[in-house]
């Protein structure tokens, strides 16, 4: 019988080479945070794993991935780059039944499919930060958005996708807890404004010294407004 350990290992071996990290949790423990409106419909003890793309992903998976393949014109390029890797990924476990949650899909009713940052934050990948995180907080009527921070990335990293072996269960997962890398009052403030009142900017992700961070290239990518992407790759003749 195969563990989550080794689970973890096969799939840390398909995708960090590629700039993509993974960390496990137990379904259950993600439903246990939401309104039923948001739980997976698995048991509680199925194993998933959070899937998180990294600064490096841009060099090592993305370029790669324009050189080798034809873009769909309807999808986003990352898109499309993140879920061949997926596959990638999902085909080492031919017999397992992988399902594999995109950051970008909804249900018909428009409610996404999963909510990527309660997953990062159960599974331990990245802390988030919400407006409850905040005592006596400053805003009133405002309504804030929470966003994750990464103890070594910062805020330079995404949330990309949950993979959730649908077949497997894992009792005995011990849950590891996020790093709390903002700690103090006054910076969780911050970080929250920055995010919700000052995002294109950027300077949410560095709310703490990172160990790595997006390139000015890849900062420039996304910051260009999606429909543009394709003229950007155009420009810089990374298109086959």
């Amino acid at each position: 019988m195969v563990t989550h350990v080794e689970l973890q290992e096969d799939l840390q071996d398909a995708l960090l080479p590629f700039g993509f990290e993974v960390y496990p949790f137990q379904v259950g423990r993600y439903n246990a945070v939401l309104q039923p409106a948001f739980h997976l419909n698995y048991p509680e003890d199925t194993l998933a794993f959070v899937v998180l793309s990294i600064p490096s992903m841009f060099e090592r998976a993305f370029k790669p991935f324009l050189g080798q393949h034809k873009l769909q014109k309807l999808r986003d390029p990352i898109d499309e780059c993140v879920s061949y890797h997926m596959m990638l990924a999902k085909e080492r476990f031919p017999s397992h039944k992988v399902d594999v949650i995109y950051d970008y899909e909804l249900h018909p009713n428009r409610r996404p499919k999963i909510l990527m940052q309660t997953a990062a934050h159960v599974s331990g990948a990245a802390y988030y930060y919400q407006r409850k995180d905040v005592l006596q907080d400053p805003w009133g009527e405002k309504k804030l958005f929470g966003v994750c921070i990464h103890a070594r990335f910062g805020g330079w990293f995404a949330i990309r996708a949950v993979l959730v072996f649908a077949e497997l269960r894992a009792p005995g997962l011990e849950q590891i807890l996020p790093i709390d890398c903002v700690p103090s009052r006054e910076a969780r403030i911050q970080l929250l404004e920055d995010f919700n009142f000052r995002w294109r900017d950027g300077k949410y992700r560095d709310v703490l010294p990172a160990e790595e961070r997006y390139s000015a290239e890849q900062t420039l990518y996304f910051a260009t407004p999606p429909a543009d992407r394709m003229k950007l790759l155009e420009l810089w003749g990374q298109l086959q």
